[in-house]
Formats: structure tokens, C-alpha cells, sequence
């Protein structure tokens, strides 16, 4: 039997932290989950707040997507990914002027988000859309240059019903 008294461990009671529509921090390291909701949380707030913040800085904000917000575990950073319509000479100004309004988003998720951290965010262009519509339009291409090919790839006619009654 040990005769030495040992002090009781002690417990953190912190509540969690909540954000919106339920998100909960336990001030460790996220689930895969929550990250991804957190994720999602950042992506429709920065989307929203894309008119606001950019509203006099001379940027086409219509032509501007946010299809993607990548946060680190530890919810301190948060990559950015942009699509851009249009505008080819254009989007490295444009990434450029929302990397240097990253604040102003930053303020914008801490006044309408509750995590423990705000992330810093970095803006990098997404490319993935316009690669996606090249190989469509390469594979329309093929298809209209080789009329086989096209009718390969239709479905077959369903055979009729057959209405007898067995």
C-alpha cells in the first residue's frame, strides 16, 4: 500500500467552442469532419463576403469563385483557392488584390463566425474548372469528328415493353 498522498488530477472544465450551426472545437486537433465543415463554413462566408471587400478595388467580383478553403488542423492558416472567369491578363492582379484584402476578410469571419483561431488566409488561383472545360470541349471535338464514336457511346434504345399479360 502506498503511503504517499497524491494530490487528485486536475480537469479541465473549459465549455467547447462553438461556431455556427454546431461546429464544435475541443482545443485539440480537429476531426476530419468538423474541418471539413469548418471548410465549408469559411467558403460560403469569404464567397459572401467577396462584394463587400472588394467592392472598390476595380475587380469584376461576378467573375469570381471561391471553389475551395483548404484550413490548416490548427485553424490558424487557410488557403484560398479562386476560379476566375474570364479576365486571362487579369487574375494575377486579381489574386494579388485579394491576398491584400485577406484582413478585411479575416475581420468579416471573425465578426460573423466563433472559432478559436481566425485563420490567415492566402489566395491561390484554381485552375481545375478551365482544365475540366478544355478535355470537355477536346472530347466534343473528338465525338463531332467521328460520327462512330458518337453513336458508340449512346445509350441503346430500351426494347419494347412487352403488354401481355401471362
Amino acid at each position: 500500500i502506498d503511503s504517499i498522498d497524491h494530490p487528485p488530477p486536475t480537469i479541465n472544465h473549459q465549455p467547447p467552442l462553438v461556431a455556427p450551426r454546431g461546429i464544435l472545437y475541443d482545443g485539440g486537433t480537429m476531426s476530419v469532419d468538423r474541418l471539413e465543415r469548418v471548410n465549408a463554413l469559411l467558403r460560403r462566408e469569404i464567397a459572401e463576403a467577396v462584394p463587400v471587400v472588394m467592392l472598390n478595388e476595380g475587380v469584376d467580383c461576378a467573375a469570381i469563385t471561391v471553389t475551395q478553403v483548404r484550413v490548416a488542423r490548427n485553424l490558424r492558416n487557410a488557403t484560398v483557392s479562386v476560379s476566375i472567369l474570364g479576365h486571362e491578363r487579369e487574375r494575377p492582379a486579381m489574386i494579388r488584390k485579394l491576398g491584400q484584402r485577406h484582413v478585411e476578410f479575416q475581420r468579416l469571419i471573425n465578426r460573423d463566425m466563433k472559432l478559436k483561431y481566425t485563420p490567415v488566409l492566402q489566395f491561390t488561383l484554381d485552375e481545375s474548372i478551365e482544365k475540366g472545360d478544355h478535355v470537355l470541349d477536346v472530347l466534343t471535338r473528338l465525338a463531332a469528328a467521328n460520327p462512330a464514336l458518337a453513336a458508340a457511346e449512346e445509350p441503346a434504345a430500351a426494347p419494347p415493353a412487352d403488354d401481355t399479360d401471362a
